[in-house]
């Protein structure tokens, strides 16, 4: 008989789905403003497709849970920065001045319950 130990789950709270809603709103976001603003079909595909692995890529190298690259909260804090206000600023040029600004409002609102919680641990 083997006793098996109990595995810790990672604990996820009602801000870290909030958190990968507005991550999963950014790359959609790019990829829209990327076609949109741009004509197609070589800027705007480049563009639309660009963007967003772009912001994937910053994302999956400083950010993630398994990022490739550790930095401290703060530097963690200045990607996600560039990369939400990116998002902000492409739904602004969009015509879309309530999105952009909603959308900011509730990135830097879960972004700062963020960042407390990691300054606590």
């Amino acid at each position: 008989m083997s006793s098996a130990l109990p595995q810790s789950q990672p604990k996820v709270g009602p801000n870290d789905i909030l958190r990968f809603l507005l991550e999963l709103f950014a790359f959609v976001s790019l990829g829209i403003w990327g076609f949109l603003s741009f004509p197609l079909p070589w800027p705007g595909v480049l563009v639309g497709l660009g963007a967003p692995l772009l912001a994937v890529l910053a994302w999956a190298l400083f950010l993630s849970p398994k990022s490739v690259f550790r930095i401290d909260v703060f530097g963690r804090a200045l990607v996600e920065i560039v990369i939400f206000t990116t998002v902000a600023i492409a739904w602004w040029m969009l015509g879309q001045p309530i999105v952009a600004i909603v959308f900011a409002v509730v990135a830097a609102v879960s972004g700062i319950l963020h960042g407390r919680s990691q300054l606590a641990d």
